[in-house]
């Protein structure tokens, strides 16, 4: 009976133990990615029409881009 005790009062003080219980750092943020900057679709495509540049910004817009 007393090993019973024992044994739950040593489980009890290591899972409220302060150093179990701090907070973990969180991860640093990714910088944005480097197509953020680039306003265009790239530099290796050729100069498109208006009408293109509109469906390149719906297509980014519906794929959730931003």
């Amino acid at each position: 009976m007393k090993k019973i005790i024992v044994v739950g009062l040593a489980i009890l003080a290591v899972s409220t133990s302060p150093v179990l219980a701090k907070k973990h750092t969180a991860k640093p943020k990714a910088p944005p990615a480097a197509a953020a900057s680039a306003p265009g679709p790239g530099p290796m495509m050729a100069p498109g029409s208006a009408k293109d540049r509109e469906m390149y910004m719906k297509n980014k817009h519906d794929s959730g881009m931003k």
